[in-house]
């Protein structure tokens, strides 16, 4: 398939159209949108639908999801903001007090990546880059790996690029085939060959590949994650939407006493 920016930038508002029960044109309205969630066998196999409260924006507005119960409050919300403050504090504060009586909080915001033609082009490292397939991650499902493979989710992890220093693999970039139309990349380098462009070499080789297959590679990092975001500039990827999403206490809490590092 014949890629172009505007093809590819179709393909993802399509993708969170399916996810947002809405039409893929109202990313690009003036106007906010609150929709009704609701499960579609589309959307990204690792998302828990129907979504309690979850905002999504392109630039040009907010499209807010929900169940019925938290339409009313979501609709509220976003009309007080442009999307650029939507997602930001203090005015977050006041969403979570909104949503507070029915023990939701915002839990999960992020922004995305696509690639930008213009700009992706294979970056060079010091070390040689090997093409894995899904029969070649056996044995790394590794802490080392948690970003570039997903233990949890074995059956996606369908492509990645490795690199290797004298037979030892030091980085690797993964693909999940998280929907039908786009595949998401993640990226380990062990701590000793940072900052020596090999994340950058992993990550842009492993976009070119994705294309070369179809399919839209997009790239996920948490608003303080800067080194994540420089790599995904680096490589030619480009800022493409944001989400953030509102869960219950109770599985906040619960993430809470997973990612916490003990002292």
């Amino acid at each position: 398939m014949n890629f172009t920016n505007k093809s590819i930038l179709e393909t993802a508002m399509r993708q969170s159209a399916a996810e947002a029960n809405c039409r893929a044109e109202d990313f690009i309205r003036q106007d906010n949108i609150v929709t009704l969630s609701k499960a579609d066998p589309k959307a990204r196999r690792y998302l828990e639908l129907p979504f309690d409260c979850h905002f999504i924006t392109y630039g040009s507005n907010t499209v807010a999801t929900a169940k019925e119960e938290y339409r009313e409050a979501a609709a509220r919300y976003i009309s007080r903001f442009p999307p650029e403050h939507c997602f930001e504090t203090p005015n977050l504060y006041l969403l979570n007090q909104a949503l507070e009586s029915e023990k939701l909080k915002v839990c999960f915001m992020a922004e995305y990546f696509l690639p930008d033609l213009d700009f992706l082009k294979i970056q060079s490292c010091p070390y040689s880059i090997k093409i894995l397939t899904q029969r070649d991650f056996t044995g790394l499902y590794k802490p080392e790996w948690s970003n570039a493979l997903c233990e949890k989710r074995r059956e996606l992890d369908v492509l990645g690029a490795g690199a290797y220093h004298g037979g030892r693999l030091i980085g690797l970039a993964g693909c999940s085939a998280d929907c039908e139309s786009m595949w998401q990349i993640g990226i380990d380098v062990l701590p000793e060959y940072r900052r020596q462009g090999v994340a950058s070499a992993l990550t842009s080789r492993l976009a070119v590949e994705i294309l070369k297959r179809g399919k839209v590679p997009f790239y996920c990092a948490a608003w303080a994650n800067i080194k994540s975001a420089r790599n995904a500039i680096k490589c030619g990827f480009r800022p493409a939407w944001a989400e953030m999403t509102a869960k219950s206490l109770s599985f906040i809490d619960e993430t809470i006493k997973a990612s916490v590092i003990d002292c």
